[in-house]
C-alpha cells in the first residue's frame, strides 16, 4: 500500500513526521498553498530542526510532489508541558501574485497569453549560480491555433504579473493555476475523468450540497455600453443581447454593460451565454470530505479533473463534476483525509473580455 507520509525537504533537509498537515490546490486559486505543524514526543526531539522563512522546499505526499516553492513562516512554540512547530508556505508561482509586473518598455506587443506569462515569469525564481533568475515555467495544453494573438498588453505600475495574466487568460479563454512542481499552467476546463468516483458509503465521510437560486436569472440581457447616444436615429444605436435560464421559474431580469464597444458585438453575446451558463452551473455546489487522499486507483485527487458523484441522500443519484478544489488534510481527531469542492464544468468557463474596445459607425438593422 501506498505511503501518505507528508515530507517536506529544503536544502539538504528532508522531514516527516507531520501531525498536523493541509495543503490547498485549485483551479480558482494561486498559489497552492500548505501548512504543517509537529509536536514534540521527547525533549530535544525538533531541537535540529530550522527551516528558514525564504528557503526553496518541496513538500510530497508519498513519493508526489503536491506543491513547490517557498517556506514563508517558520513558527516554533513552547508551552508549560509541549514544544512544537508550524511552517506555512506557498507554490513558486506566489511571486506572480505578490510582486510588481516587470517587462523593458510596460508593453508587449503581438503576443498569446501564453508567451506574455511566459515573458512575466521569467524574472522570478530562485537565483542561478551566474546570478540570473532561474524563472518560473509557465505551459499550457491548448493548441498554439487556439491561443489569440494579443495585439497589445500594457503594464500598469503597481499591476501583479497575475492581475496581468488573469485578464488575458479570460480573454484566451483558458484559465490559470499552478502543478506540484511550481509552474504556471494554462488550461481550458478539464475533460479528463478520474478511474474512480466520490460515492455515499463507499469513500465518503462527510457531504453537503448547496443547492442555490438567488443569483440566478430569468433573463439576461447584455448591453454594449450603459448610454445609449445614438437613441435619435432608432432603437438599433445600443445593441442589446439576451440568454434565458429556463431552469428560473418566475421573472427575474439583469442587465448588463459589456462595454465591449461597437466593435465587440461577439463578445457582448457570448457574455449572455456565459453568465447564464456560469451561474446555473454554480447553483449547485458540492462539498465532500473522503477517506482518503487517493482515488481508489491511488492517485492523488487532481483539480480540474472530472469525478463522478452520487449521493442520493442528498438528491444528486448520479453526476459527472469538476474537482475546483482539493485540500489534503491530516490531525489527530480526524485522521487522513481530503476535502472536495465540486461543480458542474460550465461552472468555470472563463468570462468572455474584450482586451481592446473599438468604435464603429451606427450598426444598421434590429437587435434585442
Amino acid at each position: 500500500m501506498m505511503s501518505d507520509d507528508l515530507t517536506i525537504t529544503s536544502g539538504d533537509l528532508t522531514i516527516s513526521g507531520w501531525t498536523d498537515v493541509r495543503v490547498t490546490r485549485g483551479i480558482e486559486r494561486l498559489p497552492s498553498d500548505f501548512s504543517i505543524g509537529m509536536t514534540e514526543f521527547y525533549p530535544g526531539e525538533l531541537d535540529n530542526i530550522l527551516l528558514e522563512p525564504g528557503s526553496v522546499c518541496l513538500v510530497s505526499l508519498g513519493d508526489e510532489p503536491v506543491v513547490t516553492g517557498y517556506i514563508d513562516h517558520y513558527v516554533p512554540s513552547i508551552g508549560p508541558s509541549d514544544h512544537s512547530i508550524q511552517i506555512n508556505g506557498r507554490s513558486k508561482c506566489s511571486d506572480l501574485v505578490d510582486c510588481a509586473a516587470e517587462w523593458a518598455g510596460g508593453q508587449i506587443s503581438n503576443a498569446t497569453v501564453l508567451e506574455v506569462a511566459q515573458k512575466l515569469a521569467a524574472v522570478y525564481g530562485p537565483t542561478r549560480p551566474d546570478g540570473a533568475p532561474e524563472g518560473i515555467a509557465v505551459a499550457t495544453n491548448v493548441s498554439s491555433f487556439l491561443l489569440p494573438i494579443i495585439p497589445q498588453t500594457n503594464i500598469m505600475l503597481g499591476e501583479s504579473p497575475f492581475d496581468i495574466i488573469e485578464r488575458m487568460s479570460r480573454f484566451s479563454a483558458v484559465l490559470a493555476y499552478d502543478l506540484p512542481d511550481g509552474s504556471l499552467f494554462l488550461s481550458q476546463v478539464g475533460t479528463r475523468q478520474l478511474d474512480s468516483g466520490i460515492a455515499e458509503g463507499m469513500n465518503v465521510q462527510r457531504a453537503y450540497i448547496d443547492y442555490s437560486a438567488d443569483l440566478n436569472y430569468s433573463a439576461y440581457d447584455v448591453y454594449l455600453q450603459s448610454t445609449d447616444l445614438f437613441m435619435d436615429v432608432g432603437a438599433a444605436g445600443n445593441l442589446k443581447y439576451s440568454a434565458a435560464d429556463i431552469n428560473v421559474k418566475r421573472h427575474r431580469r439583469m442587465v448588463i454593460i459589456a462595454e465591449s464597444g461597437s466593435m465587440g458585438l461577439d463578445i457582448a453575446e457570448k457574455r449572455a451565454v456565459w453568465e447564464s451558463a456560469r451561474r446555473f452551473g454554480r447553483s449547485r455546489v458540492v462539498k465532500v470530505v473522503v477517506d482518503s487522499w487517493r482515488d481508489l486507483s491511488g492517485s492523488l485527487w487532481e483539480p480540474n479533473t472530472l469525478v463522478p458523484v452520487s449521493l442520493p441522500r442528498l438528491k444528486l443519484p448520479s453526476a459527472v463534476l469538476l474537482i475546483s478544489e482539493v485540500t489534503f488534510l491530516r490531525n489527530d481527531d480526524s485522521g487522513t483525509t481530503a476535502e472536495l469542492t465540486l461543480m458542474a464544468p460550465a461552472a468555470f468557463t472563463p468570462q468572455p473580455l474584450n482586451l481592446t474596445p473599438l468604435w464603429g459607425d451606427v450598426p444598421q438593422g434590429h437587435y434585442g
